[in-house]
This record gives C-alpha cells, structure tokens and sequence, in this order.
C-alpha cells in the first residue's frame, strides 16, 4: 500500500460578496498508506453546493464554518485504492465529505464515508445529484415539508437546479400541476421538458412587479405549494399568489447568499395571517430517516423514465472554485460537479 498525491483546495480568505478566484487556494499533500481502520480513496467526482457559501463566512449555523487555510470538504464519491477496514475492499464505491481534494486516507466515520450499492445502473455521479443529497432534499421538502397533495399547484423557484429539477419532477409524478422559475430561455425549455406546465423567465420579468404578473398569469387561481430555492422576490410573489392554507418549503435562498447588508423582507408579511399559511425552512439532515423511501422511490422513477437528471460538470480539482462561483451566476442546468 503506496500514498498518493492529492491536489486540494483551500479557503484563502473570507469572500466579501461574491466568491472571487483569489478567495481561495491549492495545496499538495499525501493521502497516506491506511493504517488499522482507515481506508484510502481516490475520488473520482466532487460537489459544490449553495450551502456552502454560508460555511464561508466565520458564524454560528448548523454547520461549523470552513477554516481558513484549510482544505474545503463536501460531498465527493470515488473508489478505495487501498483498505486496514474489515467492510471496505479495493474498489468499492465510497460517498463521503471529504470533498475539494483528490484523495484522502481516513477512518470512515470521520469524514461520514459510507460504501455504496454497485448494482444500481446509475453513473457513480448520480450519488452526488439525483440519488444523493440534492434528490434526497427535494424528495423529503416537497413531501413531507410542504405536505404535497394530489391536485395541487406547485410553485418551483430555481426549477433548473439540482433541487428545484427533482422537485418538478416529483409534484408531476405527484399529479400536480407545475410552475417553474428559470433564469433564460434555455433554461426554461429544459424545465418544460421535465414536464412542468409553464415556466418563468424571471430575467426576461425584468424585476418584481414583472415576475408577480407572471406567476399571476401561470396560476390564475393561485398557488398551494411554494418551494423555495431562490428568497427575494421570488419568495414575496408567492406570498402574494398564495392560496389561503398554502404551504411554503424554504429550502434555499441563493439570490441573498451574497449580500453584504441585511436585505429588506417581504412587505406582504402580514398576508401570512389572513391566508393562514404555513412557512416552513427545513435541513434535509433532519430528515435522513426518509432516505429509505427516497432511495426506493428515486430508482423506480428513474428505471421507469418518470425522472430525468441533467449534470454541468467542470474537470479537474483545481476548477472547483470556478464551478462554486458558477453557481451563483445561474452556469448550471442540474447538478454541477466536478469530475476529478
């Protein structure tokens, strides 16, 4: 059993608004021989993520922030290279949170690795996207959070994402009727073809007076669902919109993740009262025990042709930041990855 090289990423400084190149940095080390306990992995796709850039600043939430000058995790899948554990083999399939490097060499429980099933038909990628975290966070927000019903209409901001993709999908499996939010036309043809029934083009609405008449014009009736993905604007229309008794799923809100100042709420607040509507923000850890359901759920959809995903993938480790920093200008149709 030989080390191997790894190439990782670290967080050079703080980001002041928006993440810039030069907030982060690389640095080499060794993914060592595994000593009793431990197993060698050599990842082969990582993950950038919105929730990231909250671990960014130094603060209290539910995740510890990131140090600076160390390496950056999250989620990555790759193979074991080399094993001292009695469950892992040479070859296994491993998801973990040792992410934004190359290789690592660890114990299992200390970078929450767990070995993954072979036998699913799904690129190894998948576990990243559609199967894992992101598929797992729709599924349990759109079900169980915002307590989906047969017959209702759904509002989907950042429909294109990896989340707001699945969760369209999921409310038409569902038997709802689906309206999604897309930054460009491109973008909106691709969550059409997810199946949803009207998409807004919330560049082309211009601004919010824009994007409430459209979501006016795609639920003339209203809305029963809303999940969020996106905050601001999008997140006051829906208020509006709101049917009485609707129910909010806020999963995201990436559109003030870079905010330098505290951004004013929604002045509709008090239309919460008289709709009687139920807000609920959610993480999907809390909601691990649905992973079961999900995973059963996910496979057949998939299998069957009812779930489509789509990936952006960048390559090579040292173009994870480019990728993160793509999140935030809407560069991603799905999941983005990075394929090391």
């Amino acid at each position: 059993m030989t080390a191997i090289s790894s190439t990782g990423i670290t967080l050079k400084s703080r980001p002041v608004g928006e993440p810039q190149a030069s907030d982060f940095g690389t640095e080499v080390s060794e993914a060592g021989a595994p000593a009793a306990g431990q197993i060698q992995v050599k990842n082969s796709w990582m993950s950038v993520d919105p929730y990231m850039r909250g671990r960014m600043y130094d603060r209290e939430s539910y995740v510890p922030p990131f140090q600076i000058g160390e390496v950056l995790t999250g989620g990555a899948v790759g193979r074991v290279t080399a094993t001292n554990h009695p469950d892992y083999a040479v070859g296994d399939l491993v998801q973990s949170m040792a992410g934004w490097r190359e290789a690592w060499t660890a114990p299992p429980e200390a970078v929450m690795a767990v070995k993954l099933p072979g036998n699913t038909g799904l690129p190894d990628s998948a576990f990243l996207g559609i199967a894992g975290m992101p598929g797992l966070t729709a599924y349990a927000g759109i079900l169980r959070v915002a307590e989906l019903k047969e017959g209702d209409t759904v509002f989907v901001s950042g429909a294109a994402g990896a989340v707001g993709s699945a969760v369209v999908q999921i409310a038409k499996i569902k038997g709802c009727t689906v309206i999604g939010s897309a930054g460009g036309a491109e973008k909106c043809a691709f969550v059409k073809e997810l199946g949803a029934d009207e998409c807004i083009d919330y560049r082309a609405a211009g601004d919010y007076e824009g994007l409430l008449a459209a979501l006016r014009a795609a639920a003339p009736k209203g809305i029963d669902v809303y999940f969020d993905n996106v905050g601001g604007d999008h997140f006051q229309a829906a208020i509006e919109v709101a049917r009485p008794m609707a129910r909010m799923a806020i999963c995201g809100m990436i559109s003030q993740y870079n905010d330098t100042e505290p951004r004013p709420g929604p002045n509709n607040v008090i239309q919460i009262v008289g709709k009687q509507l139920q807000i609920r923000g959610f993480i999907v850890s809390t909601h691990a025990d649905m992973q079961p359901a999900f995973l059963a759920d996910m496979s057949q959809w998939i299998a069957s042709g009812k779930m489509k995903f789509e990936e952006t993938v960048m390559e090579g480790v040292e173009n994870a930041p480019a990728a993160f920093m793509g999140l935030f200008s809407g560069q991603n149709k799905g999941k983005m990855l990075v394929k090391l």
